[in-house]
C-alpha cells in the first residue's frame, strides 16, 4: 500500500513539472523574439545617430576652413591697415610740418589770441559790467578763444576786439538799470544799481559788490558793513543827483578794498577788545566825569550866588561862604583887629573843604586811569607769550587778541587820563578862584576894620 502511494505521488510530481516546463518555453520563444525586434530597431538607430555625426563632423569641418580662411584674409587685411597707418602717420607729419611753414607768423598770432582772451576772461569776468544784464553772456566766446587748439577765423577776432572795445568803453561811463540784488540771507530782489565805470555799484546810497567766487552763477550783494557815514552820505548825494557835480569816494581797487573793509573792526569792537581792564578804566572815567559834573554845578551855584552877595555886602546871606564869613565880620564888629583876622580864617577854612571838595579824586583818578592801561598791556602781552608757548607762532591769529587787549588798554588809559587831568585843572581853577575871593574880601575886611581903630 505504502509503495503504491509513493508511485501515484511521484506520478502527479511528474506530471506538474511538465505542464511547467512547457509554458516557460513559450516565455522564452517571447523574449528572444522581441530581443532580436529591439536588436534591428537598435542597429537602425544607431546607423541615423552615427549619420548625424558624420554630417555635423563635416559641417563644423567646413566651418573650421571657412574660419581659417577667414583669418588669412584678416591677417592679410591687417598687413595692408598698418601699412596704411604708417603711410597716413607719414603724410601728417608731412602736412604739419607744411602747416607750420604755411602759416608762418599766424602761429604767433594765435598765441597772443589765446593769451590776451585768458587775460581778458579774468578781468571781465569778475568786472562789475558783467552785472548788468545785457554784459552778462560776454565769457563765452572769451573762454572758447582760451581754449582753442586752432587758428580763430575773423568773426572770432572781431567778436575779441568788441569785447575789449566794449570794456573800455563802459569803463567810462555811469549807468543805472535794474538787477537782481541778493541780501546776505539769500532773498531776491529787484533793485535800481547805479554803476560808476568799473569800481563801484551803488542801490538806495549803500555800495553793493559783485560776488564773483562762484563763477557759474556770480551775484550782486550789499556789503556786510558799510563805510563810515559821511562816506555813505555822499554816495547817498550821488545817487539823487540828476545834473552837475558832486565828490564822490570810489574804490580803486574794484570792489577789493570794500570788501577788506568789511573786516575792519568798529569802535565798538575795538573797545570789546580792551576786556576787564578796559571796562574798569570806562568806569574810573564815568565816576571821574560825574565827580566834575557835580564840582562843575556846585562851584557854578556857589559862584552866582557869592557874586550877588558882593553887590550887597551890607546884609549878608547864609546861603553863600561870602554871606557867611560877613555875617562873622558882622558879629564881631566889636573884636579888635587881631581877633577878628583870626575869625575870618578860622570861616575861611571852615569854607574851603565843602569848596575844595572832590578835586583832588579827579586827580587821582587822572593817574590812576594810564596805571590801569598800563596793566592791560602786561596783561596781554602775558596772554600773548602763553599762546606762544602752547601754540608757537605760526598763526599770528592766535596772538591777535591778546595784542589788541595790550594796546586797547593803553589807548583807553590815556584817553581816559586826559579828559580827567583837563577837567581837574579847569575844577581846581574854579575852586581856587572863589576861595580867592573869599581871602581877598577877608582882607579887605580887615584892613577897614584897622582904619577904622586907628581913627
Amino acid at each position: 500500500m505504502k509503495k503504491f502511494n509513493t508511485l501515484l505521488t511521484v506520478s502527479a510530481l511528474a506530471l506538474t513539472s511538465m505542464s511547467f516546463t512547457a509554458s516557460a518555453n513559450g516565455a522564452l520563444d517571447k523574449l528572444l523574439d522581441q530581443v532580436k525586434s529591439d536588436r534591428v530597431s537598435e542597429v537602425k538607430i544607431n546607423a541615423k545617430r552615427e549619420a548625424e555625426f558624420k554630417a555635423a563632423r563635416d559641417q563644423k569641418q567646413a566651418l573650421l576652413n571657412k574660419a581659417k580662411a577667414d583669418l588669412k584674409s584678416e591677417k592679410a587685411r591687417q598687413k595692408r591697415l598698418q601699412q596704411t597707418f604708417q603711410d597716413n602717420e607719414k603724410r601728417i607729419t608731412d602736412k604739419e610740418a607744411e602747416l607750420e611753414s604755411a602759416k608762418g607768423t599766424l602761429g604767433e598770432m594765435f598765441g597772443v589770441v589765446r593769451q590776451a582772451s585768458g587775460e581778458a576772461l579774468g578781468r571781465i569776468s569778475t568786472s562789475i559790467v558783467s552785472s548788468q544784464p545785457k554784459f552778462s553772456d560776454r565769457t563765452k566766446l572769451l573762454a572758447t578763444l582760451a581754449e582753442a587748439k586752432e587758428l580763430p577765423n575773423i568773426v572770432e577776432l572781431e567778436e575779441l576786439w568788441f569785447a575789449l572795445q566794449t570794456e573800455m568803453t563802459e569803463s567810462g561811463k555811469v549807468v543805472t538799470y535794474d538787477a537782481p540784488v541778493y541780501a546776505l540771507d539769500g532773498t531776491e530782489t529787484t533793485e535800481t544799481v547805479t554803476r560808476i565805470g568799473v569800481f563801484n555799484l551803488l542801490a538806495n546810497g549803500e555800495y553793493l559788490i559783485y560776488n564773483t567766487e562762484n563763477a557759474s552763477q556770480p551775484k550782486i550783494q550789499p556789503l556786510a558793513r558799510q563805510p563810515e557815514a559821511h562816506v555813505l552820505a555822499d554816495a547817498s548825494s550821488f545817487t539823487k543827483l540828476t545834473s552837475g557835480y558832486t565828490p564822490m569816494y570810489l574804490d580803486p581797487a574794484r570792489g577789493a578794498i570794500l570788501t577788506i573793509f568789511k573786516q575792519k573792526a568798529t569802535l565798538e569792537e575795538r573797545y570789546h577788545q580792551g576786556g576787564v581792564p578796559g571796562y574798569v578804566i570806562t568806569g574810573v572815567l564815568a565816576f571821574g566825569l560825574l565827580i566834575a559834573l557835580e564840582r562843575f554845578l556846585t562851584l557854578f551855584i556857589i559862584g552866582s550866588k557869592m557874586k550877588a552877595q558882593l553887590k550887597n555886602t551890607s546884609s549878608p546871606k547864609t546861603n553863600n561862604p561870602l554871606g557867611r564869613i560877613l555875617k562873622v565880620y558882622h558879629d564881631n564888629k566889636d573884636a579888635d583887629v587881631e581877633n577878628l583876622e583870626l575869625k575870618l580864617d578860622e570861616a575861611i577854612l571852615r569854607e574851603t573843604p565843602s569848596i575844595e571838595r572832590g578835586v583832588n579824586i579827579i586827580k587821582i583818578l587822572a593817574a590812576i586811569a594810564p596805571l590801569l592801561g598800563l596793566l592791560g598791556t602786561v596783561i596781554g602781552m602775558i596772554g600773548t607769550f602763553q599762546s606762544i608757548t602752547l601754540f608757537g607762532t605760526g598763526d599770528p591769529k592766535i596772538m591777535a587778541g591778546n595784542i589788541s587787549m595790550a594796546l586797547v588798554t593803553t589807548a583807553q588809559g590815556l584817553i581816559a587820563a586826559l579828559p580827567l587831568i583837563f577837567i581837574h585843572s579847569i575844577v581846581a581853577s574854579r575852586s581856587k578862584s572863589i576861595v580867592h575871593t573869599l581871602e581877598e574880601q577877608s582882607a579887605g575886611i580887615v584892613a577897614a576894620h584897622a582904619e577904622k581903630e586907628q581913627a
